[in-house]
């Protein structure tokens, strides 16, 4: 019985020991990076106001008896070669072929981060090839930078979340005018 008791006692032990580590996803941080990368594509800078996740005096009281737990301090990643060589072929495809197709609203931003021919009737007809074009090799960059991007931070699992924070920041940092998809699938105005 004494040999059960001491078994059963370093079991419990041993349990009690095990510490599960989580990684968890850095939503502020890919939003942060997110941002960066979508301002750096579109130019000029959005006048919109972002949250930066500071949460108010709400948050503060409630981190008062909470501590905050850090595993580590997290960097997003988005500089290395190969996101910064598709970073720069959106950017010079956005302000060569799309941005006036954007404005037109042509051209809007779907709900899962890609864009799409919104309204092919606001596309002169000897331009529509060219857009059509423009916005298959934009979309197949944007696929792979999101993979992109988790791949480089260590964490390929992390690619539909990361998919999903630019797919806000992409709404997020559309200027007046332009036509996004909203969470129904209908289309809006900003």
């Amino acid at each position: 019985m004494r040999r059960l008791l001491t078994l059963t006692a370093v079991s419990m032990f041993l349990i009690s020991a095990c510490v599960t580590i989580n990684v968890y996803f850095p939503a502020a941080e890919v939003q942060k990076a997110a941002r960066e990368f979508v301002e750096e594509v579109i130019g000029e800078k959005s006048t919109d106001p972002v949250d930066e996740g500071g949460g108010g005096a709400g948050m503060a009281v409630l981190s008062f008896f909470i501590g905050t737990a850090h595993a580590q301090d997290v960097d997003i990643t988005i500089e290395t070669p190969a996101i910064r060589a598709i970073q720069q072929r959106m950017e010079q495809r956005f302000q060569g072929t799309m941005r006036p197709h954007f404005d037109s609203g042509a051209l809007g931003f779907t709900g899962d981060a890609l864009v799409t021919v919104r309204d092919a009737s606001k596309i002169p007809l000897n331009q529509r090839a060219a857009v059509n074009q423009a916005v298959a090799d934009d979309n197949r960059d944007r696929a792979a930078v999101y993979r992109e991007i988790a791949v480089a931070n260590g964490h390929p699992e992390w690619e539909d979340r990361i998919r999903d924070t630019f797919a806000s920041q992409w709404i997020a940092s559309a200027r007046a005018g332009w036509w996004y998809q909203g969470s129904g699938g209908a289309w809006q105005q900003k």
